[in-house]
């Protein structure tokens, strides 16, 4: 059987690291793997994606060998770079039920409050640190083209009886957030924020303790399917009876997989603690905050009070070769920085100590999607997570076990499950250019409505490309 060629990631510099990395001064913990080893399950990812689903074989399945193979180091890709968000997906039930029906959609919106609950647990207990606080979610329109966005969201949640969203006022946005940008949003109650890094190791250290083997800087460089797959890595080899792929942007490096999958980028910035500037504005908890333009802003505070700053850039990866700038961009966070000045001048003076990006693995829908590959009914994928997992990580996790322990349960059976009713993307070149054309239209769209001013029809055309 032909070769699975795995594209290793590029590890950031210690100084380009996220915020939340270097905060907590993460690195390895577990030994590369060396020589020859076995396993049942070999998960090839050590982010939420493939922890969660280690964890929860092992719930359903204690007696399986589980053994995760990571690049670099737990949390070192998208895990531990992204703005820390963490709300449901009822936010997106509307673009669920499109994709998967309704009795679906409501299912695993419902389990992504169950998870946000379940994080909440592990806090409690202590078994994970990972500054979780619960104080809403917060999704706003600073234009009138962002208003009303999440109309079909909170009109489809009200129809089925589920009354997770409050409407905000402009008080209320200033009240909460300190910042007279956005005047009309949404909120919903039981979200918040979390330090990414800290629940990605506090993951990390759950997994050990309940027997799951880990080895960090073991980037996976070839698979040799077949009844026993074969895992090389540049000092061993993993033989196992079945493999998950959860390693984010980097499985579009499988032909099969590529034409459903896009990588662009997100860029966050951390400012210098300012908690007494923030307490002055009346920002003082924990909420996460979202706009609702189509390069979406996502902020929140941190308990010691640095203003984390993110955009959906949108930059591309031409055949999807994720390299170094997918770590640091090389203008310093500029665009965030403008944006930042323009939802808080006061933080026009404040230093920004860290400015970090990250590789996001998206599919036309913005949703993601799990299963096997066409032909290695014991090669499982997880990918298109689209720069959202915290709450979402945990049922992805419920959705491969079903899958890799061969359940027909509702998990194995959701609409989630197959790449079929996915849309195929256009091949390279077509696929860059056009990436580019189209990025840069919802740019000036953008910039164009926030200041009032309607873009012209090829600009509105180009933009509404986008998937």
């Amino acid at each position: 059987m032909k070769i699975i060629t795995m594209k290793p990631p590029v590890a950031a510099a210690k100084t380009d690291r996220s915020f939340w990395l270097q905060s907590i001064d993460a690195d390895a913990a577990t030994p590369p793997l060396q020589g020859a080893a076995n396993c049942d399950v070999a998960i090839v990812g050590g982010g939420y994606a493939g922890l969660w689903t280690a964890l929860r074989i092992k719930e359903q399945a204690p007696e399986t060998r589980v053994t995760v193979l990571e690049a670099d180091f737990c949390g070192s890709g998208a895990s531990g770079r992204n703005g820390g968000q963490v709300h449901s997906w009822f936010a997106e039930i509307d673009m669920l039920r499109a994709l998967v029906g309704e009795d679906d959609a409501l299912m695993l919106c419902r389990a992504t409050a169950d998870a946000i609950e379940e994080l909440n647990g592990l806090q409690a207990s202590g078994a994970i640190d990972m500054d979780l606080r619960l104080d809403g979610w917060l999704w706003t329109a600073s234009s009138t083209a962002q208003e009303g966005a999440w109309a079909p969201a909170e009109a489809l949640c009200r129809s089925l009886g589920e009354e997770r969203f409050q409407p905000l006022r402009r008080d209320d946005i200033l009240r909460r957030t300190g910042s007279a940008a956005s005047y009309v949003g949404i909120a919903e109650a039981r979200a918040g924020t979390v330090q990414p890094a800290k629940l990605a190791l506090g993951l990390r250290r759950l997994a050990l303790s309940r027997g799951i083997v880990i080895h960090e800087r073991s980037p996976v460089l070839e698979i040799a399917p077949g009844p026993r797959p074969q895992l090389r890595t540049a000092r061993g080899t993993l033989s196992a009876g079945k493999v998950v792929l959860a390693a984010n942007a980097w499985l579009s490096a499988i032909p099969e997989l590529h034409p459903y999958l896009y990588v662009v980028s997100s860029q966050v910035i951390a400012t210098a603690p300012v908690a007494d500037i923030l307490d002055r504005i009346g920002w003082i908890d924990g909420a996460s905050i979202c706009d609702a333009q189509h390069h979406v802003l996502y902020y929140q505070r941190t308990p010691a009070g640095h203003v984390i700053f993110g955009r959906g850039t949108g930059g591309i990866a031409y055949r999807d070769r994720v390299d170094a700038r997918f770590n640091r961009g090389d203008d310093a966070g500029a665009d965030n920085v403008r944006e930042m000045h323009r939802v808080y001048p006061q933080l026009k003076d404040v230093p920004i100590l860290h400015d970090w990006s990250g590789p996001i693995d998206c599919t036309a829908e913005h949703l993601p999607a799990f299963g096997h590959l066409e032909n290695h009914a014991n090669i499982f994928y997880a990918m298109g997570f689209n720069g959202t997992g915290i709450a979402q990580a945990p049922v992805a996790g419920r959705i491969m076990a079903s899958l890799v322990l061969g359940r027909d349960d509702a998990w194995s059976r959701c609409g989630l499950v197959g790449i079929g009713n996915r849309t195929r993307l256009p091949p390279e070149p077509l696929r860059y250019v056009g990436a580019r054309l189209v990025r840069g239209a919802i740019r000036r769209k953008n910039d164009l409505e926030i200041i009032g001013r309607k873009p012209g029809p090829v600009t509105r055309f180009l933009a509404g490309l986008a998937p």
